[in-house]
């Protein structure tokens, strides 16, 4: 399937539920936010269905995201199904402090991959950032992940400015030592991340102060540019959508909690998809039709910003 720029559309990001077991500052405010009403979230069997449909549009590639993932009820179940429906490659993002008790029965289910979300490796500042979580309860989540065998482990980190920015060579050491690959993200500003704007840190910075990284091929067609420090293990990847925009390679839809298929991340166009649930037709149809009105380029590094909540998208 492809949109209207040519670009050929094989992903599909699901997020499976608004919840969270952290408050990330930059994400979601410390009281949280309304929750979706459960009649108003699609069912496993619902997930299921689309999922079949877009296999059947040409997508070989999904994503599980939230909220947290591993807070879903039946997120293991899901993940096998779409193991049986044929997905190339099947991944989840999560914050991972979950993930040591569950990693087997993931795997089990089918899961390829995590991606695992990780902003400092100081326990202090881990608790301030996410308001109440533990660092440790991550680094098991990462050693579990390594045991069952999920490869590659990522770790994604988004570099404010005056708080972890600093650590930059920290997590070049993480990469070598746990042999796994640590990816800077710029923050978004969108939804809370928008209060949050004056924080930025270009990656193209990063890569200006550390001439020693040399360029690596990637192993998939995402949106990072991967480097390695000379000699060492891990890799080191940039994900630059604010200094370096990636839209021309875009590859992906996104479908929400609630049934909306959303084109771009950066964008308010969205189509529902459960007026067509019980009609694979229709299903199909709406997911072509966004792949057509898909932007072909977003306009945050423009001043153009959105207030859709990241916790219920999932990034």
């Amino acid at each position: 399937m492809n949109d209207a720029f040519g670009r050929q559309i094989d992903y599909l990001r699901i997020s499976v539920t608004d919840k969270c077991n952290l408050r990330c500052r930059y994400c979601m405010p410390e009281t949280g936010v309304p929750y979706i009403n459960h009649d108003k979230l699609l069912t496993i069997e619902d997930y299921c269905e689309i999922l079949a449909a877009a296999k059947e549009l040409g997508i070989d590639k999904v994503r599980f995201t939230g909220g947290e993932p591993l807070v879903k009820k039946g997120i293991v179940a899901l993940i096998q199904k779409a193991s049986q429906i044929g997905f190339r490659d099947i991944s989840l993002t999560t914050n991972g402090i979950l993930l040591e008790s569950m990693a087997d029965d993931l795997q089990a289910a089918g899961l390829n991959r995590v991606n695992i979300s990780l902003d400092t490796l100081d326990p202090n500042k881990y608790h301030a950032i996410t308001r109440w979580g533990h660092l440790e309860d991550v680094y098991q989540g990462i050693e579990a992940a390594r045991r069952v065998g999920f490869t590659p482990i990522k770790l994604n980190v988004v570099l404010m400015s005056g708080f972890n920015d600093d650590e930059v060579t920290d997590f070049f050491d993480l990469a070598h030592r746990d042999d796994v690959d640590v990816r800077f993200i710029e923050l978004m500003p969108i939804g809370t991340g928008r209060d949050f704007k004056d924080l930025i840190v270009s990656n193209q910075r990063i890569l200006a102060s550390h001439p020693e990284l040399e360029a690596v091929p990637s192993l998939d067609n995402g949106p990072a540019t991967y480097y390695r420090c000379p000699g060492k293990r891990g890799r080191i990847g940039f994900i630059s959508p604010m200094s370096c925009k990636f839209c021309s390679s875009c590859n992906r839809l996104r479908v929400d909690a609630t049934g909306h298929l959303i084109p771009c991340l950066h964008s308010d166009l969205r189509l529902s998809l459960s007026e067509a649930l019980g009609d694979r037709d229709k299903l199909k149809a709406l997911m072509v039709q966004s792949a057509m009105i898909k932007p072909q380029t977003h306009h945050l590094d423009e001043g153009a910003l959105t207030d859709k909540p990241m916790n219920r998208i999932g990034g």
